[in-house]
């Protein structure tokens, strides 16, 4: 799988403050960005899998939802992971 355990324990102490937090909205974001940005080279060499592109699209509005939830309680944490992981600022 294109995602290991270990790269996952990576994400996840960087971006949720240690490898068992995996259920912090920074941490689930981090990860949803790097399946992202997998399936978009994906879908760059196939360019007819369409069910690569719904499950694209879907995912994109997960981290989308996440994001807006974490723009409502704690602004200053959803500008940081914005920040740290280089995404447009989605919340107008």
């Amino acid at each position: 799988m294109y995602l290991s355990t270990e790269y996952k324990k990576e994400i996840f102490a960087k971006h949720g403050g240690s490898e068992t937090n995996t259920g912090s909205t920074e941490a689930q974001v981090a990860l949803f960005t790097a399946r992202i940005a997998h399936l978009t080279g994906h879908l760059k060499k196939n360019k007819k899998d369409f069910s690569t592109q719904l499950s694209l699209q879907k995912l994109v509005g997960k981290r989308r939802g996440l994001l807006a939830y974490l723009y409502k309680k704690d602004i200053e944490r959803y500008r940081a992971i914005i920040k740290a992981l280089s995404l447009r600022d989605i919340i107008k």
